[in-house]
């Protein structure tokens, strides 16, 4: 009887990278990008939305003290004074409209043109994505068929140490058992042989 068979024998899994198919979180990746491509253009162009919303604030903020300092009291240095701030105001405004320009015009058209080039869509997928899957499939194929030879022949040798010991249980059992006659439990024995 073998001792190297076992009912709770652990099966060695794996999620490693290098197990058969374990490649499509990889090849995943590659779809993923091309998605968070379109997020980064989402978030760039939010925020662009707020540089062009602070510079319409502080535009307004400015336009509104301008007309009260023009109307009101004020006069001299502290008159020159205010206007230099709304003065700093309007310079800030002007920045963040450039800000938000640069953000939509360069940088927006920046991602979406090295997405464009380096993902090509076709019927389903990403060229790119069933390229590289179908390229890991060609390099696994070889070895994944004696992979499951391998496992096969496990399986078989794990089978037939079940059969041996249950034989053999049976043996000692027939052997034990008074009420059987020698000649039955001799062909019992011959079964298992």
């Amino acid at each position: 009887m073998s001792h190297h068979s076992d009912d709770n024998m652990l099966i060695a899994t794996s999620d490693s990278f290098w197990e058969p198919g374990n490649y499509k979180r990889t090849t995943k990746r590659i779809e993923d990008g091309h998605k968070l491509c379109d997020s980064l253009v989402a978030l760039v162009q939010e925020r662009a939305e707020i540089e062009k919303s602070y510079a319409k604030a502080l535009k307004a903020w400015s336009k509104n003290w301008n007309d009260k300092i023009e109307k009101g009291p004020e006069y001299g240095t502290t008159e020159a004074a205010w206007k230099g701030v709304l003065g700093e105001a309007d310079s800030l405004c002007e920045l963040h409209l450039r800000i938000k320009e640069n953000l939509c015009n360069d940088v927006v058209q920046q991602i979406k043109t090295w997405q464009k080039d380096t993902y090509h869509k076709s019927m389903m997928t990403l060229k790119e994505r069933k390229e590289m899957e179908d390229a890991f499939k060609k390099a696994q194929k070889p070895w994944s068929k004696i992979l499951q030879k391998v496992e096969k022949a496990k399986s078989d040798y794990h089978n037939s140490c079940k059969t041996e010991r249950s034989a053999a249980n049976q043996e000692r059992n027939a052997s034990a058992d008074s009420s059987l006659s020698p000649d039955q439990t001799a062909r019992g024995s011959d079964v298992c042989q």
